[in-house]
């Protein structure tokens, strides 16, 4: 990685002998090119804000759930063991659901497919307030999951349409500050609401939040796909226009249209094996492989607040709740400067390289963007493998439970960095996919999560707390490797054969 940086930094010819500046675009030509995104600043963060918001639903869906296990096996009159089955096929559509969800969103439009998935999330709640009967909350839980697994890629297919390579780790900062929020409320909101007023209210809860953000999206959310809108400029019709689409300054369309029509591609129905050949993409491969290792080792430090310091620390439904506060505060604040930093990092590697092109595009085949949105993982992973042995010692000697809220709020923090540098690096490396590609993300991790969760009693009963967990921060190490293959090799895997 150093390496690769320093060559970067100190030499602006090229080895074939031409300058870098006679590789890239003039600077009177980047003035006459058209802007990335017609949108204003202020008005890209709404955007950011209302994609995000409705990512927050991919985790909130299933956190706010947990706390209401019990009571509600007692009304339905199952057991414990079928509660857990609902949470099981959650995750199972989860893992399955943003396959189609992404490619329709990258072929299709991201309006419609927020709309769908809305709609989707919105009947589902309005079943699960309503019924009464196990089968039922079994099949809408999946309708649920169906709905909201797809709002995160959906997210960072917004923030590829509009946010420049210079700009996105702020963006996707924002992206994980909402999905790291969840964690942290969902548990509270639904404790509170199941001992305050029944578990019902959750599911009434949801079907206000879901009704009131989907008529947001309808009037306020613009289509953002570039292959339909281009950088913003083409006029949106029927179900991809919206009120926010009066708000947009109006762009002299013989300056523009060419942009457009270049990135027109036929539509059609979506492919859930789409993401797949992702997976087959050496940089996007290791990048999604650190994500989900850090992604199952999150998991399980989560599942086992529920699972283990409820009977060690004899905490109620409400307590419960509030033990994810720390780790949620942790990777809220996280994420949002670590998405600074990333781009930080992104201007003042550009400056040095002379590349004042890649403010506004995509073209990043001679830019080493793996060394500059990794920088930092090592530290970050190695303290998120001590904070995970660190836990699993408190459980396992029964320490104080600030001791364990601590390093709750350190593994919280830095897997949200991770997060938001992974998030980042594979749109950097799938602009025009990124929704598929965060498809092909999310099955991966969540099969790894579920793995990992899977594992997690059977380890405790047989090894103890502190084994167990010092077993998930060696897989947490295992990042360390990979990391430094990616850094030094992810340059050379884009270059052209």
């Amino acid at each position: 990685m150093a390496s690769t940086l320093e060559r970067c930094q100190t030499s602006p010819i090229r080895q074939d002998g031409h300058t870098i500046g006679e590789e890239h675009k003039t600077e009177d030509a980047l003035l006459n090119e058209p802007p990335f995104s017609i949108f204003t600043e202020w008005q890209k963060k709404w955007i950011s804000f209302a994609a995000s918001f409705g990512a927050l639903f991919s985790t909130l869906s299933s956190y706010i759930y947990l706390p209401a296990l019990v009571p509600m096996a007692r009304d339905l009159g199952v057991t414990l063991t079928l509660m857990n089955l609902t949470v099981t096929s959650y995750l199972i559509v989860a893992g399955i659901a943003p396959a189609f969800m992404g490619d329709m969103a990258d072929q299709s439009g991201r309006r419609p497919v927020y709309i769908l998935m809305f709609v989707l999330m919105l009947g589902a709640n309005i079943g699960m307030a309503l019924q009464t009967s196990y089968p039922a909350l079994l099949v809408l839980r999946m309708l649920q999951s169906a709905g909201s697994s797809g709002t995160y890629g959906a997210a960072y297919g917004v923030v590829a349409d509009i946010a420049e390579a210079s700009q996105r780790g702020s963006y996707v900062g924002t992206l994980i500050l909402f999905t790291t929020t969840a964690p942290m409320l969902g548990p509270v909101i639904g404790g509170v609401l199941t001992e305050r007023l029944g578990w019902r209210w959750i599911f009434w809860f949801l079907v206000i939040l879901t009704g009131v953000h989907l008529v947001v999206l309808l009037l306020f959310l613009p289509e953002t796909q570039r292959k339909l809108v281009g950088n913003g400029s083409k006029p949106a019709r029927g179900i991809y226009w919206s009120l926010f689409s009066l708000l947009v300054r109006k762009q002299p369309m013989d300056q523009l249209q060419s942009k457009i029509d270049d990135d027109k591609r036929r539509c059609h129905f979506p492919n859930p094996l789409a993401c797949v050949p992702v997976l087959f993409h050496k940089g996007s491969l290791f990048v999604i492989a650190i994500g989900s290792i850090t992604y199952a080792v999150k998991m399980t430090l989560q599942t086992s607040l529920a699972a283990q310091c409820i009977d060690i620390y004899s905490l109620d439904y409400l307590q419960a709740g509030l033990i994810y506060l720390p780790s949620g505060v942790g990777g809220a604040v996280a994420s949002s400067i670590t998405g600074r930093l990333l781009d930080r990092h992104f201007r003042h590697m550009a400056q040095k390289m002379g590349r004042r092109d890649l403010q506004r595009g995509d073209d990043i085949s001679d830019f080493p963007i793996e060394a500059i949105r990794l920088r930092g993982i090592y530290i970050l992973t190695v303290i998120s493998a001590v904070g995970t042995v660190g836990y699993g010692i408190a459980l396992m000697t029964r320490a104080h439970i600030s001791v364990m809220l601590v390093m709750q709020f350190l593994t919280g923090a830095t897997t949200s960095s991770i997060f938001t540098m992974c998030g980042t690096l594979l749109t950097d490396l799938n602009p025009r996919r990124s929704a598929t590609a965060q498809a092909a993300y999310n099955l991966v991790r969540c099969l790894g999560a579920g793995a990992g969760v899977a594992a997690l009693e059977p380890l405790v009963d047989a090894s103890g707390s502190g084994w167990t967990f010092a077993i998930y921060a060696i897989l947490m190490l295992l990042e360390l490797p990979l990391a430094w293959f990616l850094m030094s090799q992810g340059l050379k895997w884009r270059a052209p054969s």
